[in-house]
């Protein structure tokens, strides 16, 4: 019954392969779960968290799909390459493209050093376009794709003493708008997701008076979840989405307004 009403809805990602970066914890690995729950094949990097990241495909593997555990470090052009090469050859092809490995490093502007600001730009920035090249020529040929690039509303209004994590969040905001530009044509769809406050592990352990203060900006008054983000995501990368592009959707409880 349950299978039944996914496929009414109009979800159904069976026979579709996907990467998923950064699928190893948090946001990352309820998408990766998420899109395997709807049918796809899912492949996933990790630069440090291998035992993380096997637990995840073993999860996919379990619901009978295909599922890859790639060491990868996203900021690395090559690696970018040799993985999307890998998953083409294991799952025969590659659909979807969800980019959300991220890092923080915070500190307000005078104090912030080169190393900070290099470091969480070369991976939340140039990461995402490292497997969007990777991924885009094979998506231009093929006449069919879906991006879903994982951004923040942070990066859509600025926080204190995270210039170069807002930074790099908005420079993912345009690099989607102009992707989504030039690939529009040829049939793939290019879309953001930006979460507000999500429970994953860094906010677990968070002290109780951030956690108030954080959830007295959310209209909806609670922390969300990262499986609620994963929603978002699978419809983008659905054929319900097919006529979206170049979008930036805010999953945030209202905390933006």
């Amino acid at each position: 019954m349950e299978n039944e009403h996914k496929k009414h809805v109009g979800i159904c990602l069976e026979g579709k392969s996907a990467i998923v970066t950064g699928g190893s914890l948090g946001i990352g690995t309820a998408i990766a779960l998420k899109l395997a729950e709807y049918g796809a094949n899912v492949a996933i990097n990790y630069r440090k968290h291998k035992d993380e990241a096997e637990d995840v495909i073993k999860k996919v593997k379990d619901m009978g799909r295909k599922g890859l555990v790639v060491q990868a470090d996203i900021s690395n052009f090559q690696d970018a390459g040799k993985m999307v090469e890998t998953v083409i050859r294991e799952f025969g092809g590659i659909d979807i493209l969800v980019n959300n490995a991220g890092i923080n490093w915070d500190g307000v502007i005078w104090k912030m050093t080169e190393e900070q600001w290099d470091g969480v730009i070369n991976i939340n920035l140039k990461g995402y376009f490292n497997y969007i090249r990777a991924v885009s020529p094979i998506f231009r040929e093929q006449k069919s794709g879906k991006i879903v690039n994982v951004t923040s509303i942070n990066g859509m209004r600025g926080k204190f003493g995270q210039s170069n994590y807002t930074a790099s969040k908005a420079g993912i905001i345009g690099l989607t708008k102009t992707v989504a530009r030039e690939l529009g044509k040829y049939g793939v769809n290019v879309n953001a997701v930006a979460p507000g406050l999500i429970e994953t592990d860094m906010m677990k352990e968070a002290d109780e008076k951030v956690r108030e203060m954080a959830i007295s900006e959310i209209v909806m008054n609670r922390i969300g979840q990262p499986e609620e983000v994963a929603d978002v995501v699978t419809f983008l990368c659905s054929e319900l989405a097919r006529h979206i592009t170049g979008e930036v959707i805010k999953v945030d409880g209202g905390q933006y307004i």
